[in-house]
């Protein structure tokens, strides 16, 4: 069959006359010489029996020339070829063949391939959605690889669900990412691999084996490796390590690296053999002792023997150095306290050394401490009013054989008006508080009191604020007493048959605090949350009572509670809200209900008391070296402030205008020095 040359150059109608003339699937020889696009599209359009349509936006000339007759098919796909190139793609819809630009032909449609070739059966210079399932890799981690082997006006995304990338692209680049991607999505990590040790402990070797691995997965650019890192976890009871590396040849650095480690340290205790020394830092050693003894023997009794390292290789002496349960439970011979030193005298064979050593750096940790903040508030008010009226007066003359006495008597001692009259006999005149208006009465050459009215109103408020402040370490109990200690009459001896009058020969007296004492015990959970048992008192002495005879009366508030407090929140323990009212009034029947004169038959007096008392508390938990200075300086510095405040004001007259300062802080690296003060 001959093959037929299509010429370009000339008009559509020239082109589309030549066109017409070739049969369809007749090889044919490309001549294109600046041919406007639409009518190459409607030609190849022709020779494929496709249908080609031409967005508005697709405008310019295009030249497509070949050496030898071709297919239409190998034709149609030069078109194709010429078009990428020029910055146009063809997109298959609907049975129609597309001409867009390339940047709008991902929203326009295309066929979608879910197959892991990339679109086997698309020409190559078809935009073709290729949707790539991913088995091991993230498909997040090869966006950042594929991206720059894309078109920059097609997409790539990620679909998380089903660890999925889809791709938009041209058919021959999709084969090449598909076959990319498929030697990329390979297991990233080795199978679990358990390595027994001989010699070293695995606790101790797991963190530096980890340390040593990541510091040899740096980049040569100097970053370091984003997939999967090598794992190290120690197995301490058959004293092994479980590494999981991301290759074999990670795997196989770690197995030679444990291998140089796991190494038999005959020196490690020198002439001291098999007995060790442990100094703590932080624990009591008796305490501890004790604490490894019941465990060991706790261990022994389970198991019948004291705990050994399995896994651990014999040793010349080990098995006459381990002591039986029995004997370590018994004697205490094991494990031994040295108080002077704060210190732990271990006899054991090196790998039981080992465990009991991973257990004490456990207990012997840093405790953290309790900052308690408690505050007292005490506001009272009191107030108290009287009014009476009294009057004496005798009927009859002088020298009658009956006189006959009338008038009131209300209240006793001051304020009663015959102990008044009694004392003005003798000279010596006590009235009560308040404002006292009296009448005498000449009677026989005496002034005998006739008329007394009384009129008092008292008033009394107190604001009292106390805030004890305690620091102590965690689950030990702290306790701060501020106060007096106040004497107590108890028992004493009068002797009232002496020829010389009473005498005393003896008294005992019982001491006690009074004031405010704070007890609290703090405990951290591992939620950061603070347990306090707390005991809180606060007393004072009756100043009406100080010189009574039966000893002075004390007023008492306690609260002992347990509460659970977040770190750093306020909680009210408790708290009292008070208020009294009394009232009296000593009246002569009938004769008080006559409207206004009543009052000068009667005498009243009415009081009322309100006391609101609340407890607050606060705990900071302060769990390193730095937060407590911090605390310790915020508070030094605040007392500072305040002595610093209340400075006395500058007098001539006076010498002292100084009053005592804390010295200033001096903050170096590491140290604490005190100024002197300016």
């Amino acid at each position: 069959m001959g093959a037929m040359a299509l010429f370009g150059s000339q008009a559509w109608a020239q082109t589309s006359n030549a066109a017409s003339t070739v049969k369809r699937g007749e090889p044919i020889t490309l001549n294109f010489s600046n041919a406007e696009i639409e009518a190459v599209a409607r030609t190849m359009a022709i020779m494929t029996g496709r249908n080609v349509v031409v967005d508005p936006r697709v405008k310019g000339t295009m030249t497509l020339v070949s050496d030898s007759p071709m297919s239409p098919a190998r034709a149609y796909n030069h078109f194709l070829a010429v078009l990428r190139s020029m910055g146009y793609a063809v997109v298959q819809s609907d049975g129609l063949d597309k001409v867009v630009p390339e940047a709008d032909a991902k929203l326009i449609g295309g066929g979608v391939s879910a197959t892991e070739n990339g679109a086997p059966n698309t020409p190559g210079n078809q935009l073709v959605t290729q949707i790539i399932k991913l088995q091991f890799e993230n498909a997040n981690n090869l966006v950042a690889v594929l991206r720059p082997l894309i078109n920059p006006n097609n997409p790539i995304n990620v679909n998380p669900a089903t660890n999925s990338l889809v791709i938009t692209d041209y058919a021959d680049n999709l084969r090449r990412l598909a076959r990319i991607v498929a030697a990329l999505d390979v297991p990233n990590a080795t199978d679990v691999e358990i390595i027994p040790l001989k010699n070293a402990s695995a606790t101790d070797l797991a963190p530096l084996v980890l340390r040593l691995m990541e510091s040899t997965a740096a980049s040569p650019a100097g970053g370091t490796e984003t997939g999967f890192k090598t794992t190290v976890v120690a197995e301490p009871r058959s004293n092994a390590l479980i590494v999981r590396a991301a290759n074999q040849a990670r795997l196989a650095l770690a197995i030679n690296l444990i291998d140089k480690l796991d190494q038999p340290v005959a020196s490690v205790n020198g002439a001291a053999g098999n007995i060790y020394v442990v100094y703590l830092k932080n624990a009591n050693a008796t305490q501890l002792a004790t604490t490894l003894r019941a465990a060991m023997g706790a261990n022994a009794g389970a198991g019948g023997n004291a705990p050994v390292a399995t896994g651990a290789a014999p040793t010349a002496g080990a098995g006459a150095s381990t002591l039986g349960a029995g004997q370590a439970a018994s004697t205490g011979g094991q494990i031994q306290a040295d108080p002077t030193t704060n210190s732990l005298i271990i006899t054991a064979s090196e790998p039981q050394y080992r465990q009991l050593r991973a257990v004490i750096d456990k207990l012997d940790a840093r405790r953290a401490q309790v900052f308690v903040e408690s505050l007292i508030a005490e506001v009272s008010a009191d107030k108290a009013a009287e009014f009476g009226i009294q009057w004496q007066g005798a009927l009859g003359n002088a020298g009658d054989s009956s006189i006959g006495v009338l008038g009131t008597n209300f209240g006793a001692a001051g304020s009663n008006i015959i102990s008044l009259a009694t004392q003005g006999a003798s000279g010596t005149v006590s009235p009560g508080k308040g404002l006292n208006v009296g009448v005498a009465n000449k009677t026989n050459g005496i002034y005998v009191l006739g008329f007394l009215a009384r009129f008092l109103e008292a008033t009394g408020s107190g604001n009292v604020l106390s805030t004890p402040n305690l620091l102590t370490l965690d689950n030990e109990e702290a306790k701060i007493v501020i106060g007096q200690n106040v004497p107590f009459v108890t028992g004493q001896f009068t002797n009232t048959g002496a020829s010389s009058g009473s005498v005393n020969p003896f008294q005992t007296i019982e001491r006690k605090d009074v004031g405010l004492t704070l007890k609290v015990k703090p405990q951290i959970s591992e939620n950061g949350t603070v347990k306090l048992t707390i005991f809180q008192e606060v007393s004072s002495v009756l100043a009406s009572t100080v010189n009574a005879a039966n000893g002075p009366t004390t007023n008492k508030r306690t609260i002992e509670s347990n509460v659970l407090v977040e770190d750093g929140a306020v909680v009210v323990l408790g708290g009292l809200l008070q208020d009294e009212y009394a009232g009296s009034q000593e009246r002569v029947p009938g004769l008080a209900d006559v409207p206004f004169f009543g009052n000068l038959f009667k005498s009243e007096a009415r009081s009322r008391k309100k006391t609101n008392l609340m407890v607050f508390l606060r705990p900071v938990v302060v769990r390193d070296a730095t937060a407590t200075q911090a605390l310790s300086n915020e508070r030094y510095e605040q007392m500072r402030g305040t002595q610093q405040s209340g400075q006395p004001e500058p007098s001539s007259t006076l010498p002292i205008n100084e009053a005592p300062v804390l010295p200033n802080l001096m903050l170096k690296p590491g140290n604490l020095l005190l100024a002197p003060a300016q």
